[in-house]
């Protein structure tokens, strides 16, 4: 749970976890308990998936394991490394790219993403914080980590308990405050065409 608050504006009521998870990128240097990075990793485990295929890996370092730490870290982009290096445990999320039958799981990435989400909620309710990040070098990762060929790294990771905003430079200080935005439901719940907004998340009235 970030120590900068900045909940969601909703239109319709969601659930407090949803509504005050958020990805920071300031982190305080505290480490995170043992007892409760199972917890995050048994949230994922249960998370849906195509055929109960179940393809997410993680790849994961704590600062107290600095040598692992360091080569997650080394497979972030400059920008990420920058600020992810203050986190307490850095990670990869890994997608198997197949069914057990060798054929081709088209819901792989879909499926890592829902054991992420899960993760993060679980995550929130621990009171730590989580950051996913874009910005990887893949074929690092499946090089430091030897990842299979049917295996590919997803997103990187950057959890603990959230820092002060105050430690990171100016611009990103700036974003770190900066208030939460998301596009309106009906510009993406369509009904009857594409980009006809559904009446569910239409007005209300009355």
């Amino acid at each position: 749970m970030s120590s900068v608050k900045k909940p969601a504006e909703t239109s319709a009521p969601i659930h407090d976890l949803i509504r005050h998870r958020w990805s920071p990128r300031a982190f305080d240097a505290r480490p995170v308990e043992s007892e409760k990075l199972r917890s995050l990793f048994e949230a994922a485990r249960w998370a849906p998936s195509s055929y109960n295929a179940q393809p997410w890996y993680f790849i994961v370092g704590a600062k107290g394991d600095l040598e692992n730490y360091n080569r997650i870290l080394d497979t972030f982009v400059e920008f990420n490394q920058g600020w992810a290096k203050q986190a307490a445990v850095l990670a990869l999320s890994v997608a198997k790219l197949t069914f057990d039958d060798g054929k081709p799981n088209r819901h792989a990435f879909h499926d890592v993403g829902q054991a992420v989400a899960s993760l993060n909620l679980q995550a929130e309710a621990l009171g730590l914080s989580v950051h996913q990040m874009a910005g990887i070098d893949p074929e690092k990762a499946r090089k430091l980590f030897n990842i299979p060929a049917d295996y590919e790294a997803v997103a990187g990771i950057a959890l603990g308990y959230a820092g002060d905003p105050a430690s990171l430079p100016d611009e990103m200080r700036k974003r770190e405050l900066a208030p939460r935005q998301r596009k309106p439901l009906d510009s993406f719940v369509f009904a009857g065409q594409w980009g006809k907004s559904s009446p569910l998340v239409g007005p209300k009235h009355g």
